[in-house]
């Protein structure tokens, strides 16, 4: 059995509406002329029209059949509002290849980028070269005026190397870098690891609907991706739903199951009305839940059904309540340890880490610590409506600090947003100068070097995260205040003396300095590494 040709066309509004009666024979019209080919036969031809040309869609239907009857004609309605929308016009085709129900078996598919807007012609363009329409190749028909059958023209079939077509190749890699950006916050980042994690991210979101798990540490910008991410899938059409956006770190007790599942009413004592809950929220949309590994075992079984399942039992029913959304987890925390010391369900991860990001901290990523304070500043102007500049001595000076190993950044972009907030309020005229700078400095060395840091997030400038998911919260607190006393003393000696003040008047010969060293080099430590830790971010 041969393969069948399926083309897919946009109706020409101006060049299929050419000739009226008989004469129309004699004109040239892209779609008549592509099924009228000698060496390519259209078995049939999906021909794509907006709502207000029907009727001449109809038309252009009636002559297809004419000059090719084998060829079968679907008219597609499109929905578009805006042909000249990129978003709009690529969302529709998007969601028109999504649903179509593709045979690659026993069909071949073709693209006609002859007819349509341009931003028509490139969406089409974009789809094929991404293999949203499989295998498809693209079709270009064109007249011959020197063809006696003038209505006939000349087709070509278009390959695929993007160095034969610039132009187009150029909006792809445009449209492309549009979505990285808009992942981005149009924030023009310079760290290439960062920039590679957000082109996978833009190409994953964009194309499926699998969970996604963003790791990295309180402040990284694991809200602010989701959200991000959640309207890119809106603008492609991969969701029509709500960002329904949860921190599970509030979800404590009795109230977690009825918050995520929903119960009916009387389910409880106080449920006086029924609850759908953020699942059912989220129905197709996105529920994005941050810090899940905060989730309670009981939580977590059932959200694991809910994936799979795409359906739930809310509190106190027999009823199952569907809902299809797709999931966006974040956490802070090693999830991986999490499950060997049983908080975390390993099923529930296998299920969750499909796709796993890892947000660099900012500290790992200083030379976007630019591009991000201009952003934060233009974010407060905006919120503001105000006028905010930084004088460029100041701006010099804030830099300066801000990268040195002096500025720690422990909550990362909070810090920084709150630093940029204080410095635009304190503002005059409008300008950020140098004595607001430098009193700005000094609150943020006092926040990060008093010992008001919590202490698991002072640690981790000293363990991994491995280390610390191993340490009691004892063990954490007493080793950090170990190295407070050593980061405050000249030598190993002084801190020893410090530390062993009471125990050390007991023995008739005391050695702190071993005492200390020991105790230290149980967590691959010395005061020698600590002390130039300290040397070299004064």
């Amino acid at each position: 059995m041969s393969r069948k040709n399926v083309m897919f066309t946009i109706l020409g509004v101006v060049k299929d509406h050419k000739g009226r009666g008989a004469k129309r024979w004699q004109t040239w019209r892209p779609t008549i002329s592509a099924v009228m080919q000698d060496n390519f036969q259209v078995d049939r031809l999906e021909l794509l029209y907006e709502p207000s040309h029907l009727n001449l869609a109809r038309r252009i239907s009636a002559d297809v059949v004419e000059v090719s009857p084998a060829t079968e004609v679907v008219l597609v309605e499109t929905a578009w509002n805006d042909p000249w929308d990129f978003a709009d016009v690529y969302n529709w085709l998007y969601q028109h290849a999504s649903h179509y129900d593709f045979d690659t078996d026993k069909e071949d598919y073709y693209l006609n980028i002859t007819t349509g807007t341009h931003v028509n012609q490139i969406c089409m363009f974009m789809l094929s070269e991404a293999q949203i329409y499989p295998a498809s190749k693209l079709v270009q028909v064109s007249p011959d005026p020197e063809a006696e059958n003038r209505a006939k023209g000349v087709i070509s079939i278009v390959d695929l190397d993007l160095s034969k077509y610039a132009a187009l190749a150029a909006r792809f890699s445009e449209q492309a870098a549009s979505a990285r950006d808009f992942l981005k916050a149009g924030i023009q980042t310079r760290n290439i690891a960062f920039n590679q994690l957000i082109e996978e991210i833009e190409q994953v979101a964009i194309n499926a609907k699998d969970p996604m798990l963003l790791e990295g540490p309180t402040g990284a910008g694991k809200t602010q991706l989701a959200r991000r991410i959640y309207e890119l899938k809106v603008s492609r059409g991969g969701v029509i739903g709500s960002l329904v956006a949860v921190n599970c770190a509030t979800l404590v007790g009795d109230g977690a199951m009825s918050a995520l599942f929903g119960h009916i009413k009387g389910a409880y004592t106080g449920a006086q009305s029924a609850r759908d809950g953020y699942l059912k929220n989220a129905d197709q949309g996105i529920l994005f839940l941050d810090e899940i590994g905060e989730l309670g075992i009981d939580e977590q079984a059932m959200l694991l059904h809910a994936i799979e399942e795409k359906q739930f039992y809310p509190v106190g029913s027999d009823k199952a309540v569907y809902s299809d959304f797709q999931l966006i987890a974040g956490t802070n925390l090693d999830l991986r340890s999490a499950v060997a010391q049983g908080r975390f369900r390993e099923d529930l991860l296998a299920r969750i880490d499909i796709w796993n990001w890892r947000l660099p901290a900012l500290k790992q990523r200083i030379e976007d610590f630019e591009p991000n304070l201009d952003f934060e500043l233009r974010q407060y102007a905006r919120l503001n409506d105000v006028h905010i500049r930084f004088g460029s001595e100041a701006k010099k000076r804030y830099l300066q600090f801000a990268r040195s190993e002096k500025a720690l950044w422990t909550a990362n972009f909070r810090d920084l947003n709150a630093s940029v907030k204080r410095m635009a309020t304190l503002s005059k005229g409008g300008r950020i100068d140098s004595a607001t700078v430098d009193a700005e400095i000094i609150r943020l060395n006092q926040r990060w070097h008093s010992g008001a840091i919590t202490k698991q997030v002072e640690l981790s400038r000293y363990l991994d995260e491995h280390q610390l998911a191993a340490m009691d919260i004892f063990d954490q607190m007493q080793l950090q205040n170990v190295i407070h006393v050593c980061l405050s003393s000249e030598n190993l000696a002084d801190a020893g003396r410090k530390l062993f003040n009471v125990s050390r008047q007991n023995k008739i010969s005391s050695n702190d300095s071993h005492r200390l060293r020991v105790y230290l080099q149980k967590f691959g430590l010395s005061f020698t590494q600590l002390n130039d830790n300290l040397q070299t971010s004064v």
